[in-house]
């Protein structure tokens, strides 16, 4: 069948209004496509189906011909069907399809590669050869075979002794006398079948063709040589073994049988199905159509062996097996292994040839490779080896530690992946949220609130901003509650989570926030009410399969321990307080601030994954990605313009130099000139001879208009390179201006990216990621004045993902220790693993460990420079904040212990405002 983009198109097959009407007998009028039969009711389905096959994407899957369409990519396979049948001998056909009938392999390759071991050395009657007789190739015709005869009891006569070594150890067949059937027999190993009918102990009685042009025969006196040779042998009779028998690679070799063979079989798409010979061609060359009762219970076991597996699997996810289901499988599986024992034998063998050539291969790539010339780099980050001279100049052998423990939530790769994507997703679209930017700090110190009064404004905007962003979402009306009664039905209606039944929390949760959607939720009233309308709001979205604590939280925000001590309530912001036992009905909000820190990142984070396909985000992306098309335009624009600025101001240096005049001893005239009653005033003018007066005086006036001529050419040189050196000035700020703008370009094109898709900065030479998460999206690195701002004020470094990871493992060299000598057994980052570095020394020396010639580690290295203008004042300016905030005195800090919301209202994030609510409001 064509191919369209490496899948085989099939046929559109009659609807089923279509097949009713057919068995009712109606005269209903369809269109109907000749080229490959199919039937459609509207002549719309038809010019459709009509105009894909023409279109010039397909593929033929015989030659590989691309560029054709669907009608032409047919005609080609049809084609090459009919060249290849043409070609491979037709006695083989019948032995080889006998063999491949019911074999159940995974891949056509294997069973191509079983089936040419097999027939490689065995011939049939009538089958066209070549025939070496002292080597010289003869054309020949098999006439007879004659396989190996047992060898008599007694001694043959002088008679059987006289007729030859083919009398005497082989006899002819007739027509009721199999030839090669233990070969043709796929269940029996090779070795055993070589072994009981060894091919090369057959003789074969072959007639030499005549009138044709035998192989090897060449021109000119090679020519006339080889027809006296085969005038000598055409048409004679003569007995050959295997040895000096073969096929015209033209008729037999891997690549014709495997196209011979996936013409004439088929397989179905189902596991462990076997390969069946087409009814058509099996009832032509006599295969039999009706699969044997053994190899039907061996494909059976093999079929209920692997539904079991993945039934094991899925019951796995659902709950714990049974142990009598278990034993069961295990029944299978053994009666599955003993089936496929002998396959599982086979492809062993051709697994452990494959990897010995492979590994001869890789020997001799790697011994070329070193034979090459030296390496250009950039290149390959972990081909490169740090030299002698490398470790002289001073380069970096090992990295420094990021920490793990600085993370939000320490090693919890869970949380931290959840709390990062909902802090970014909250600072990157802020404007469509209407929401002020704030701190990954502060967001740290708002999830850790735990005190009711004073409340956490933080907290209540996000999730009122979240909550009014939710409502533009589609969602099923009480789809937590259809979630628990499903959940009641599987564990039982007696199954409890923090002392509270599934009966008790729906009973709860039905009356608790059913009008969200239509709360108002206002600025002005501190947005009070948010906490039942996040209970309403997760109720219609949520369910046990996209949030799976869902049970847990809503016991938490609708439960309240039995008994509740008022004094112990006063905690710090980053405690929380925990009871096991909740029986006493309470409401959202006297029981939100109790919550665990990780189940409030846990809503958030559901929240923003809902929030990402309301209209709001998408209208804002669509938006982002206009101005980013704008900012690219713009940027070509004013690197036009700064390089047009920069080639006038290298004009106007050159005029400077070729107008500033030089003497004959190459330094600058002097331009200052004497004044006129100087001049005058020339020694032994007065006093001189009245004979020699006219002459002075003439030569006086002469050079006096001469110094006057210069002194005008040194004002105007002057005057010109003033205005040079004015117009140079103005190019000089204009370019200014342009680095200014191409810098602030940068900036807003970081801040749109991001709205848009979230990128590391690069990657490292063990694949591990770096994240910069500043100034994307509504926060900004720049804030009024020019002051420094930062989001996070830290360097997040994340292990390889699991594609990466599986280059790494594919390596030849020792990666986990040259990672463990470079990176420490604490740096070694695992896949999806979170780490921090939150100093400028950790990011200097990190920057210094980095490579420029690897590929990576030079892109990576040329980002940090890049940025490092805000990347380090951000880091110091947190720092600095980081350090203010612990240098109190300790009379507040025992204050603040004593009268916990006296203090706590002066911390940085309970003083964070929404400027963006109030200037919509």
């Amino acid at each position: 069948m064509p191919t369209c983009r490496r899948k085989r198109v099939l046929l559109t097959q009659p609807s089923p209004a279509l097949l009713d009407a057919l068995r009712a007998g109606s005269n209903k009028e369809v269109y109907y496509l000749a080229q490959t039969g199919e039937i459609f009711e509207s002549y719309e389905a038809y010019a459709t189906r009509m105009s894909f096959y023409r279109m010039k994407q397909f593929q033929c899957e015989v030659t590989g011909k691309s560029g054709l369409d669907y009608f032409q990519a047919l005609e080609s396979e049809q084609q090459e069907a009919r060249t290849m049948h043409s070609r491979f001998p037709e006695p083989l056909k019948a032995a080889v399809l006998k063999a491949v009938q019911w074999q159940v392999m995974g891949r056509l390759d294997h069973l191509v590669e079983a089936v040419y071991e097999r027939f490689k050395d065995r011939f049939y009657p009538d089958e066209r050869v070549i025939v070496d007789l002292k080597g010289d190739k003869y054309y020949a015709r098999v006439v007879q075979v004659f396989p190996p005869r047992p060898p008599p009891p007694f001694p043959s006569s002088s008679r059987s002794a006289s007729e030859g070594q083919a009398s005497s150890s082989s006899s002819p067949l007739t027509d009721d006398d199999p030839i090669h059937r233990i070969a043709e027999d796929m269940k029996i190993p090779i070795k055993d079948a070589n072994a009981r009918d060894d091919p090369h102990r057959y003789y074969y009685k072959v007639q030499i063709l005549e009138e044709e042009k035998q192989p090897g025969q060449g021109k000119h006196g090679a020519q006339t040589k080889g027809k006296d040779k085969q005038s000598k042998f055409s048409g004679s009779l003569m007995d050959v073994q295997c040895a000096d028998m073969s096929r015209d690679r033209l008729a037999f070799s891997k690549s014709i049988l495997r196209r011979f063979i996936r013409d004439c079989v088929d397989r179905d798409a189902a596991v462990a199905s076997p390969w069946t010979v087409k009814p058509a061609i099996a009832t032509r060359y006599g295969v039999d159509t009706v699969m044997p009762e053994e190899t039907r219970q061996s494909v059976e076991i093999l079929k209920k062996g692997e539904s079991d597996k993945r039934k094991k699997v899925w019951e796995e996810k659902e709950g714990p097996l049974k142990k009598q289901k278990r034993l069961e499988a295990e029944e299978l599986r053994a009666k599955a292994a003993a089936a496929l024992a002998e396959r599982r034998e086979r492809e062993a063998r051709e697994k452990e040839e494959k990897a010995r050539l492979a590994k001869e291969e890789a020997e001799r790539l790697a011994a070329e490779k070193k034979k090459k010339k030296p390496v250009r780099y950039p290149t390959e980050d972990l081909d490169i080896t740090i030299g002698d001279r490398e470790k002289r100049a001073g380069m970096k052998l090992k990295r420094p530690t990021p920490s793990k423990t600085a993370m939000p939530f320490g090693t919890d790769r869970d949380t931290n992946e959840a709390f990062l994507t909902a802090w970014n997703f909250l600072n990157i679209y802020g404007q469509p949220l209407h929401l002020s930017s704030f701190t990954m700090d502060e967001f740290d110190h708002a999830l850790r609130h735990s005190l009711r009064d004073p409340a956490c404004v933080l907290i209540a905007e996000i999730h009122s901003t979240l909550i009014y962003n939710l409502r533009t979402v589609p969602f099923t009306r009480f789809s937590a509650l259809q979630s628990l009664d499903e959940l009641r039905n599987t564990v039982g209606a007696d199954d409890r989570v923090l002392g509270v039944t599934l009966e008790q929390l729906e009973n709860a949760l039905t009356d608790i926030g059913n009008n969200w959607e239509r709360a108002p939720l206002r600025l002005t009233e501190g947005r009070e009410g948010w906490e039942e309308s996040l209970v309403g709001c997760l109720k219609d979205h949520a369910t046990t399969e996209n949030f799976p604590r869902m049970r847990e939280i809503f016991t938490r925000l609708l439960f309240a321990p039995e008994s509740t001590d008022a004094t112990s309530t006063v905690t710090t912001p980053a405690s929380t307080p925990q009871n096991d036992n909740l029986s006493v009905p309470s409401q959202p909000s006297q029981r939100y601030h109790t919550l665990p820190v990780t189940d409030k990142v846990a809503i958030l984070a559901f929240m923003c994954n809902l929030a990402i396909s309301s209209k709001a985000i998408h209208m804002h992306m669509e938006s982002c990605e206009e101005q980013l098309t704008a900012l690219r335009k713009e940027k070509i624009e004013v690197n036009r313009t700064k390089k047009q600025y920069l080639e006038e101001m290298a004009a106007l240096a050159g005029e400077s130099k070729e107008a500033t005049p030089k003497t004959s001893n190459g330094t600058e005239e002097d331009v200052t000139m004497q004044e006129s009653s100087e001049l005058s005033d020339v020694p032994g003018s007065d006093g001189e001879g009245e004979t020699g007066t006219p002459k002075r005086r003439s030569k006086a006036a002469a050079r006096r208009k001469t110094q006057a001529t210069e002194r005008q050419l040194a004002r105007e040189r002057q005057a010109n390179e003033k205005q040079r050196l004015a117009e140079h000035r103005r190019l000089d700020e204009e370019v200014n201006k342009l680095e200014r703008r191409l810098e602030g370009i940068e900036r807003d094109f970081r801040k749109l990216l991001g709205a848009v898709r979230v990128k590391p900065l690069g990657k490292d030479r063990f694949y591990n990621r770096i994240w910069w998460f500043d100034g994307m999206g509504s926060s900004s690195l720049i804030g009024s004045g020019g002051a420094i701002q930062y989001g996070t004020g830290r360097i997040f470094v994340q292990g390889p993902s699991e594609f990466d990871a599986e280059i790494l493992e594919r390596r030849e060299e020792d990666i986990k220790a040259r990672r463990l000598a470079e990176e420490g057994e604490e740096g070694m980052l695992g896949v999806g693993e979170w780490a921090v570095f939150d100093n400028i020394e950790q990011i200097d020396e990190f920057v210094a460990w980095l490579n420029p010639k690897g590929v990576r580690e030079l892109a990576l290295k040329n980002a940090l420079t890049k940025w490092w203008p805000h990347i380090g004042p951000g880091i110091r300016r947190r720092v600095a904040d980081l350090s203010n905030a612990t240098k109190q005195p300790e009379a507040r800090r025992s204050a603040r212990m004593k009268y916990p919301g006296s203090e706590l209202a002066r911390e940085p994030y309970m003083l964070w405002t929404n400027k963006r609510a109030l200037s919509a409001s």
